[in-house]
């Protein structure tokens, strides 16, 4: 096993790096002294953050050098995790897969695929492969207890899955968002370094911003109009809203028009959503509902933004839906100022305008819940019941690449047991955590410092178009492989080729790649021969060659001397601090992949939920005194992930119950006292703390705690584990198009209770 560096160097040096820890991506100068990171401030050469940084990145050496990290693989032996060698966890991986993938064919086996995935170089590379490898269709995401409905919307509009738009922020005139809360998360489905920043930026120029949200969040501190809704009504607002734009004649999708169809259907679903109708559901009046849509309709450039508080609740798909849709009645989608498409520099070229396959949902369903395939994945709240439910089909084994929906996922009791009864589990992630906990055989990628970056999911969101990479600041050792080593020896362990070179899986990867690309006729390689083009390609490593492969035919790219101006790795790495690709420009009608060629404005999907909303506005609203659960994201987190820190914790990042003053005083509940929150699937308690920044009716549990199982070694986490929330929920609120988890909205019941002890379980 070979390494391009093999000694770390001495002395303090400043190295550029990109942060991992959040969606904004911000450039960062770590300092470095004697193989460690003593230091990490913004990078103001970064051509995206210029400088920018937030507590996250800031502590990145203290994450980067959590001493509770794991250097060393892990294998289970007598029932105990043991540290052993790299080949022998591997050999063990091979024992422990195979057996299950020939006896039980491979629908026996599952993989789980955390956030931090996208975070990674190698994540975003290899996971795709490993599933290939498995051949198994138990495939679940964390993207099922977050972004998924935004996904199945965007499929569903444009043909394409990943053809999200996002607004932007940089010549908006009017930001409307719902459910998002950007100071606290970054940003999300939006990559924008310094997003406080740029809102205050878009107030300085006259622009106005209007947030909707059950929480006076900091961001919605900022805002021009608060609109402080009801939990899980954000469908029957947004549908309000649209049925204003028609009924005032405020529609004019400009030359967008020419590329719609479905106008007329939308029209007709939003006929019984008039702002009186849902005025009631929603606890937001007739008029100001019909302000938010003159104003929406009334600036010169506007941008309808929508996150996870609008996507994780009983109707998510069809709110993401009509966040679109009011992005376009306004003539405000694929315009400058609105909601637009970046396009990444490892993206595909664009290619003229044609019809596609469209996109499809429930192609196949789960073998328990019979719940459909949303992106080919499956519910993550449905993984448990695949685990423990006996019969043809059942998960015996599982891979778990950086996830930990122990706490994470709904009903974690559950699938805490189920994965304590698997044949076998292998987990790839630096820490012994409560999923972790439960594998056979961990393999640990190395921290931060000692890895290469990449953005490829990131950059798709981008407010701007961009491209930055950099190399490992810390050289690895020889006695260490990379998360990209890993994670491909990991797919020839699924292959049934554990002894083979791992460097072989790029090596095929680039020449199925190129294989395919010089049978295109409309590729810039057309004709060529792809072995020469695979000897041109540079790079340390086979990520590295895989991601110059990837610039060269991207849309910027100098495929294989076409465009001599045009991206190659060698040109990213003279430029450290990255190269500006401009701003977002109109890239419709050719990124759409619909069967008509056209955006399909009503797909039969989105009828139907827009009459399962109709069914619930007829049952009329909750009782005044009845209580409703919602999460909140902290500066200084990211879902469970950052715990560990100590520099991240304390303060105000607390696990507490928010609740409203007059509903604290109804229910007995006391600032600093306890309550018990009791919901479909559990209870949990929790230190109360009362605050009028939660509107009357609602609750509100931080995401990511709960660290206080046995098992772990997570010390710092431990120390002051939280409740999870996500034991309130039994697994069956789901929205039924994309299959996501209901974790906002839902509701609870409370009851104050004392407090004996915050401490972890022993």
């Amino acid at each position: 096993m070979t390494r391009p560096h093999s000694s770390a160097p001495t002395g303090p040096v400043s190295a550029p790096r990109i942060c991992p820890l959040c969606e904004a991506t911000c450039g960062l100068i770590l300092t470095l002294e004697d193989g460690r990171v003593t230091g990490a401030r913004g990078d103001r050469a970064d051509v995206f953050s210029r400088g920018f940084v937030c507590p996250k990145g800031a502590a990145f050496g203290e994450l980067d050098g959590d001493p509770d990290r794991l250097a060393r693989p892990l294998v289970r032996r007598d029932g105990r995790l043991r540290e052993t060698s790299w080949d022998e966890a591997f050999t063990a991986v091979a024992r422990g897969l195979r057996p299950v993938l020939e006896e039980h064919g491979p629908q026996a086996v599952a993989t789980v695929l955390g956030n931090p995935n996208a975070h990674t170089m190698a994540g975003a590379l290899y996971p795709p492969l490993l599933i290939g490898a498995l051949g198994s269709r138990n495939v679940f995401t964390a993207s099922t207890l977050d972004q998924m409905p935004k996904h199945v919307s965007s499929g569903l509009l444009y043909g394409d899955a990943m053809a999200v738009p996002v607004p932007d922020l940089d010549r908006t005139d009017h930001l409307l968002m719902i459910g998002a809360n950007p100071l606290d998360s970054n940003g999300s489905l939006c990559t924008a370094p310094d997003f406080p920043g740029r809102l205050k930026a878009l107030r300085r120029r006259g622009g106005r911003l209007v947030v909707i949200d059950p929480r006076r969040t900091r961001t919605a501190a900022l805002a021009d109009r608060y609109v402080a809704i009801r939990p899980g009504a954000d469908a029957l607002l947004l549908f309000a809203v649209v049925h204003t734009l028609f009924a005032e004649g405020l529609v004019r999708p400009g030359p967008l028009d020419e590329h719609l169809v479905g106008v007329a259907e939308v029209r007709g679903l939003a006929e019984d959503f008039t702002p009186e109708a849902v005025a009631g559901a929603c606890d937001v009046p007739a008029e100001e509902i019909r302000a938010l849509a003159r104003e929406l309709a009334a600036a010169p450039r506007a941008a309808v933004y929508g996150r996870i508080g609008s996507t994780t609740v009983a109707f998510g798909t069809l709110t993401s839906w009509l966040i679109d849709v009011l992005n376009i009645l306004t003539g405000n989608l694929d315009r400058p100022g609105g909601a637009m498409f970046p396009l990444s520099a490892t993206a595909a070229a664009p290619r003229p305008p044609r019809p596609g396959r469209g996109f499809a949902l429930g192609r196949w369903h789960s073998r328990v819940g019979g719940h459909p395939e949303a992106k080919s994945e499956l519910p993550v709240a449905a993984l448990a019941e695949e685990i423990d439910t006996p019969g043809e089909g059942q998960v015996r084994a599982l891979v778990s690449v950086a996830a930990n929906p122990v706490l994470s996922a709904p009903n974690g009791a559950r699938l805490d047991r189920a994965l304590a009864g698997l044949d076998f589990m292998v987990s790839v992630d630096p820490y012994l955590n409560e999923t972790a906990r439960h594998a056979h055989v961990v393999l640990p990628p190395p921290p931060p410092s000692r890895s290469a970056h990449f953005d490829f999911t990131f950059n798709a969101f981008a407010v701007r178009n961009q491209v930055r990479y950099t190399r490992p600041p810390i050289p690895l050792g020889d006695d260490r492989p990379d998360e990209a080593e890993i994670l491909a020896r990991l797919v020839l362990c699924a292959g049934g080729r554990p002894d083979a070179d791992h460097r072989s899986v790029d090596t095929a990867t680039i020449a199925r790649t190129l294989g395919k690309a010089v049978t295109d006729p409309l590729s810039p390689v057309h004709g060529h021969d792809p072995a020469v083009l695979a000897e041109r390609l540079t790079g340390r490593t086979g990520a590295e060659r895989r991601l110059d492969l990837m610039l060269r035919l991207g849309p910027y790219g100098e495929g294989f001397g076409a465009d001599r101006e045009g991206l190659t790795l060698e040109k990213l790495l003279a430029h450290p601090h990255g190269i500006d690709l401009g701003p977002l420009t109109p890239r419709v009608p050719e990124l759409l992949r619909t069967r008509s060629g056209k955006i399909e404005l009503c797909p039969d999907p989105i009828v139907g939920e827009a009459l399962r909303l109709r069914r619930s506005l007829e049952d009329g609203a909750a009782s005044p005194d009845s209580l409703v659960l919602v999460g909140r994201r902290h500066l200084r987190s990211n879902n469970s992930w950052m715990h560990n820190v100590p520099a991240l914790t304390g303060g105000s990042n607390r696990c507490t119950l928010q609740v409203h003053p007059e509903d604290a005083a109804r229910l007995g509940l006391c600032d600093g006292g306890g309550a018990r929150v009791t919901g479909d699937g559990g209870a949990v308690e929790a230190p109360v703390e009362v605050t009028d920044t939660v509107r009357r009716g609602v609750v509100s549990l931080p995401h990511g705690w709960g660290h206080d199982r046995p098992g772990t070694r997570l010390s710092v986490a431990a120390a002051t584990p939280g409740v999870n929330v996500n034991a309130l929920s039994d697994g069956t609120r789901l929205d039924p198009l994309s299959g996501t988890a209901v974790l906002n909205g839902y509701p609870v019941r409370v009851t104050p209770v004392t407090l004996i002890s915050l401490a972890p379980t022993p």
